[in-house]
């Protein structure tokens, strides 16, 4: 049997690097993981507000990213949502997660905008708008639905792309990016 050399030299590559195959992997991933505590919360407050039950520890769990959007997004959210949990109003609570989750899609857009020279820092700033995004969009009627999700494809399109060793490489389109945009947040207003 022979191993070619191309093979071999990866082989040896991997096996000095003192990662396993699991840590290469992850460490190759293009979206970083992390946590969302406002994604992480939902089904506790939904709950809640269905049963009944008491939330208070898991909005103060949450406080601080509330507390942010608040602040950098003037939206009104803790207040709000612990009445609406208090009042077992479901829908309420969902309505306000949804405004709360447009915030952080405008906040992680926001970012990528000023990073738009930094590919790998955009990309996984628009992919982490995506989970927000995603948990937006049952609520959305047919028509907005399309219309978010290929305004997101123009976002993610417009943060270019660095290529493989530079083959293939597009640049950041700046003016594309914010057209795209002000298409998904003008989707994602009524909420």
């Amino acid at each position: 049997m022979t191993i070619r050399p191309g093979l071999l030299a990866l082989t040896l590559l991997l096996a000095l690097s003192g990662l396993t195959l699991s840590e290469q992997v992850q460490a190759y991933s293009y979206a970083a993981a992390g946590k969302e505590p406002l994604i992480d919360a939902r089904e506790a407050l939904l709950g809640a507000a269905t049963d009944g039950k008491d939330a208070s520890a898991t909005l103060s769990e949450i406080a601080d990213e509330l507390t942010y959007l608040e602040q950098h997004h003037k939206v009104e959210l803790q207040a709000p949502l612990a009445a609406a949990i208090k009042a077992k109003d479901a829908a309420a609570t969902a309505a306000l997660l949804n405004r709360a989750y447009k915030a952080e899609i405008e906040r992680r857009l926001e970012g990528a905008s000023q990073n738009l020279g930094d590919y790998q820092t955009a990309k996984v700033l628009v992919v982490k708008s995506k989970r927000f995004l995603d948990l937006i969009l049952p609520s959305l009627s047919e028509g907005d639905r399309k219309a978010a999700e290929q305004a997101l494809a123009k976002v993610l399109d417009a943060i270019g792309n660095p290529g493989v060793f530079g083959v293939g490489a597009k640049p950041a389109d700046a003016a594309a990016f914010s057209d795209a945009e002000k298409a998904l947040m003008a989707v994602l207003a009524p909420l």
